[in-house]
């Protein structure tokens, strides 16, 4: 019941988070900076409240340990929402955010010089060709038959630096992931004060991009009310952008605490699945509701990324491991 309940909130929460990021970008493409900054400060205030007890409860890593994932959490949560500001729509973000598992695959060969089975390598080449190919197809979204060639252009320059700003964040995020892995085998799982620590850390760094944040701040409070809450008194008064921020920054709270609840409650390859169909959900929503172009070959990218993913995380399995896995059984019941 637990574990049904944490899933029911695992997509309730990521879904619904995705559309008013949406609804944010379609907006204000660039405003990344300012909707990571309250999405951190608000699960930073969450976690000093609840996981430190109002600053009474004993942190069981020390803080100097954090300060590492930190800066990768910091900087990968920064790429990834400033990349819209880069041309980049939804549904390929969502895509190329799927494909974590290259990257998750080459740093742990790199740095943990790990080796993988025949399967693995062969997820690895299915997402690698369907990322490439969703890429490709939104290639020729970004050119306008409006726009002079020069415009055009410029648009396409500004489209790859979306595009090498997720890839570096993906790496990042694949490298966060080991260093938080290698932290946990050392003082052990705690999940939610870690959850509370590179919140609350990561904050500072956003006086780099103060100026932004301060300009995008001034823009949000101008922005209209949203005329299908006319009616209810004190909601009726937040300027719609700001609402879809609160309605954002809340259901990023709810998608993290979720997740953190499932991961308590079942094995990583069900949170994997589930988070693999919680992504195709809203890729799907993304697609019909906001009318994002899809082509034929984002179509044929996307079952191969979804199905490299399942092979990887053995929710399929290919009749060669399926064979070595009926011998490791014959071998366990000889001994």
């Amino acid at each position: 019941m637990g574990s049904a309940f944490a899933i029911l909130f695992v997509f309730i929460g990521c879904c619904s988070n995705v559309v008013f990021l949406e609804l944010l970008v379609k907006e204000e493409p660039a405003s990344g900076n300012l909707i990571t900054f309250c999405q951190f400060l608000f699960i930073a205030v969450m976690g000093f409240v609840f996981t430190m007890q109002m600053g009474t409860a004993k942190n069981m890593i020390p803080v100097k340990e954090y300060l590492t994932l930190v800066i990768f959490f910091f900087i990968v949560n920064v790429c990834n929402n400033v990349a819209f500001g880069f041309k980049i729509s939804m549904p390929l973000h969502m895509i190329f955010r799927s494909g974590g598992l290259i990257a998750n695959l080459v740093m742990a060969m790199v740095v943990l010089g790990r080796r993988y089975t025949v399967s693995k390598y062969l997820s690895v080449v299915l997402i690698t060709f369907g990322t490439v190919m969703c890429t490709f197809a939104s290639a020729d979204q970004v050119k306008d038959d409006e726009a002079s060639d020069e415009e055009n252009s410029q648009n396409f320059i500004t489209w790859i630096m979306g595009i090498a700003l997720l890839t570096f964040a993906l790496f990042m995020s694949a490298r966060m992931g080991i260093y938080q892995e290698c932290l946990y085998k050392k003082h052990g799982k705690h999940a939610r004060e870690a959850l509370f620590f590179i919140h609350l850390l990561s904050l500072p760094g956003f006086l780099l991009s103060a100026r932004d944040i301060m300009s995008f701040a001034a823009t949000f409070s101008e922005s209209a009310s949203l005329p299908a809450l006319a009616t209810v008194p004190v909601i009726s008064a937040i300027p719609k952008l700001w609402f879809y921020v609160i309605c954002n920054t809340l259901t990023q709270y709810v998608c993290i605490s979720s997740v953190f609840m499932l991961t308590s409650q079942v094995s990583s390859l069900t949170v994997t699945l589930v988070l693999t169909l919680r992504k195709f959900v809203s890729l799907m929503f993304s697609i019909i509701y906001f009318g994002n172009a899809f082509t034929l070959m984002h179509w044929m990218g996307t079952a191969l990324v979804f199905g490299g993913t399942l092979i990887f995380t053995n929710v399929i399995v290919m009749p060669w491991e399926r064979e070595t896995e009926k011998q490791l059984q014959k071998d366990k019941k000889l001994q």
